[in-house]
């Protein structure tokens, strides 16, 4: 076994064993879909593709939902795990800087960091974001919150600011508006943006339905 195969299977040990109690949209099952993904994705990108499975594995070691909005857990507990592999300086800095710049939070800010590999772990978690596991997510989610599922009187906030995004509580339905359906048009690589459509357009046919059951009419 190669020192890169030896540090994968060393680094999904440890991503196993620390998600082993994670809320279900963000766990193990969550980070294979999206290393999976990831995979796909870079066979049509130029990358180290070393680095896209580290960042793809350890996207989400410390989420800062689940730590009291530390935003900085998650690249420090990468690093230390990674440095303690014997993984060179510029390697762990650039996984630490996808996960600290990749979110859907981070992208309402102006861009501080960019990199090819970035796109394609970010491509690769977006997806997971959307279609049926999408949906499954935001419900998962909502729940684990205790979040509405509907409320006609509160309307989405599609254009919000960073901080108004982290302090949001609306309901799970309003995540579609204003996260969910705007992902599409934010894909980076061009399989993402194929992969994309599909999901997006399954969402669309979701929420015509959901309407339709919530009004207690046909749907059109």
């Amino acid at each position: 076994m190669t020192f890169h195969e030896n540090l994968l299977a060393r680094t999904e040990a440890y991503v196993r064993e620390t998600l082993q109690n994670a809320e279900a949209g963000h766990d193990w099952w969550h980070i294979e879909r999206v290393r999976n993904t990831a995979r796909l994705i870079s066979h049509t990108e130029k990358v180290d593709t070393l680095v896209v499975e580290l960042a793809a594995l350890l996207h989400d070691i410390a989420d800062s939902k689940f730590h009291h909005g530390n935003e900085e857990l998650g690249p420090q507990l990468a690093g230390e795990f990674l440095k303690a592999q014997g993984l060179d300086e510029a390697r762990i800095e650039h996984v630490q800087n996808i996960i600290r710049h990749m979110s859907f939070k981070a992208s309402l800010g102006t861009p501080q960091f960019t990199s090819p590999e970035m796109q394609v772990v970010q491509d690769a978690d977006r997806l997971d974001a959307i279609g049926a596991i999408g949906i499954a997510r935001a419900f998962t989610y909502g729940g684990y919150k205790n979040h509405e599922l509907y409320n006609p009187a509160i309307a989405p906030k599609p254009n919000m600011s960073r901080d108004e995004y982290k302090n949001l509580k609306a309901p799970t339905i309003n995540h579609f508006y204003e996260k969910l359906l705007l992902l599409k048009d934010k894909m980076n690589t061009t399989t993402g943006k194929q992969l994309a459509q599909q999901r997006h357009d399954f969402m669309l046919q979701f929420l015509d339905q959901f309407y339709a059951e919530w009004n207690g009419s046909m749907k059109a």
